[in-house]
């Protein structure tokens, strides 16, 4: 199912599912986590950190969060060209998000 159908499938008036179908997909929690714990990230730095993660599905998910502000793809002049992933003002609100669910899976899932 694409992301955006699946997005359509949720009830949109609801903040969690309009929340959901921005950041549920897997593994886009886990490259917030990066970007929160780690700070900018390469794409390469993804790819190495998350093996299983093909590159399509990174780049989608990369677009997805690049397209709602959480995430800001900067471009560097350099040969090859680089770029790097850091989170927005809105990116870094989803911390406190993130620290619950670390919270919550140390407490009910260790």
């Amino acid at each position: 199912m694409n992301e955006e159908k699946m997005a359509a499938s949720y009830d949109q008036k609801c903040p969690v599912a309009r929340t959901l179908a921005i950041i549920g997909e897997r593994w886009t929690v886990l490259l917030l986590r990066d970007l929160l714990r780690l700070g900018p990230r390469r794409f390469q730095d993804f790819q190495e950190a998350f093996p299983g993660l093909s590159p399509n599905t990174l780049s989608a998910r990369l677009k997805t969060l690049e397209k709602h502000g959480i995430v800001l793809r900067r471009l560097y002049d350099e040969h090859p060209p680089r770029a790097e992933y850091l989170l927005t003002e809105k990116g870094r609100a989803l911390g406190p998000v993130l620290k619950a669910m670390l919270n919550w899976g140390e407490k009910f899932t260790g």
